[in-house]
């Protein structure tokens, strides 16, 4: 998938693993203490404090993999704040909670397998989107959360890569609305300049069932808008379970490039997730990608909704609460939060920073 031939060896590039074993990845420099057993397998982060994963200068090169384990929770999960800078950069290319950027949303964790990400039993992290560098590579976890953690990791890498002139950089944004705003489509990647390609998504969805009764909240169309669209958008889909490859409401699954690891009918709680792989999102000048914020129920809830007193609207107009048969869409508000992947033609995309971790965890 990443066009790395099995039985071809490359001149000039060699395989390096940052651990708490080999923090720098540095040749022979694993399992330095004392007799070469195993001394240091994890690190310890207290409540405020940040450490460095990884932090390589003066070559180019590409982290492949990025495994990690540690104390699970819905706080914990959103209070570990992943930072990616390259190229020597001040601010992070890369900038989302942990569980988010490796598709676990919603602070819970969920088994499943992807093309990019993976967690085989449900405890452990893994991410295989391919991020080159340069000249330097630094990937930092802040523990934001009160209370100290014990971290495990492994950071697979290489260097000395000969990258194209046509190289760009990983970056992810991570961001949440709750509630969203009626009306007003949700915002997955806000308008970002240059060239590149929006590799995917993974959105989380807190639906409001005491609003909506459990009606269906999906019913919103995710937008593209690319190269200088304005109000209209170049792609758009049918509806927000038909984005990720399934239909008439979407359940527990995962697939290579689309799936949904948390499906929770009773709690109305939903995490899933698209990549654009076989299906590129290439821009040339910007991006931009939205989801509408549209409901769909049948006649009873719409009763249901009527007799709590609940007038719904479609657009701006009033959607009929006497009807007695049939389907209507409406627009709603639910609490939803997202993670973007997307590659960028510098090393910096200027988004606004990640929200406070108090923002973050809030209702989880």
């Amino acid at each position: 998938m990443f066009n790395d031939s099995l039985y071809e060896i490359p001149d000039h590039i060699q395989t390096r693993w940052a651990t708490a074993e080999n923090p720098s990845g540095d040749k022979g420099g694993a399992c330095r203490g004392n007799d070469g057993r195993k001394r240091r397998a994890s690190i310890q982060i207290r409540a405020g404090e940040s450490a460095t994963l990884l932090d390589v200068s003066g070559t180019s090169g590409t982290v492949r993999r990025i495994w990690i384990t540690t104390q699970i929770s819905p706080k914990m999960l959103r209070s570990l704040r992943l930072d990616f800078f390259w190229d020597g950069m001040d601010k992070p290319a890369v900038s989302a909670p942990l569980g988010d950027f490796m598709c676990q949303g919603l602070g819970q964790m969920a088994t499943f397998h992807s093309a990019l990400f993976d967690s085989p039993e449900g405890r452990s992290f893994n991410c295989y989107i391919p991020m080159p560098f340069r000249k330097a590579a630094k990937l930092t976890v802040a523990n934001e959360a009160d209370t100290g953690i014990s971290m495990f990791y492994e950071i697979d890498f290489t260097v000395g890569d000969p990258h194209p002139d046509a190289m760009t950089w990983l970056h992810a944004h991570w961001r949440r609305e709750n509630p969203t705003t009626m009306r007003k489509d949700y915002t997955i990647l806000p308008p970002v300049q240059g060239r590149g390609r929006f590799l995917g998504c993974n959105i989380g969805v807190i639906a409001d069932t005491k609003t909506y009764f459990k009606s269906w909240w999906g019913e919103g169309e995710m937008k593209i808008y690319l190269d200088g669209d304005t109000t209209n958008p170049t792609l758009c889909g049918t509806g927000t379970e038909d984005y990720i490859g399934t239909g008439w409401c979407q359940g527990k699954y995962a697939g290579p490039y689309q799936g949904c690891p948390l499906a929770d009918g009773d709690k109305y709680h939903y995490s899933f997730y698209r990549l654009h792989i076989p299906d590129p999102v290439w821009f040339r000048k910007d991006c931009r990608v939205t989801m509408q914020q549209i409901g769909n129920c049948n006649a009873d809830i719409i009763c249901q909704m009527h007799g709590a007193g609940l007038q719904l609207y479609y657009g701006d107009e009033p959607v009929d609460m006497t009807r007695a048969s049939g389907y209507g869409l409406f627009e709603r508000q639910d609490d939803w939060s997202s993670c973007a992947w997307f590659y960028l033609d510098r090393p910096e995309n200027g988004l606004p920073a990640l929200a406070p971790v108090a923002e973050r965890i809030a209702g989880l």
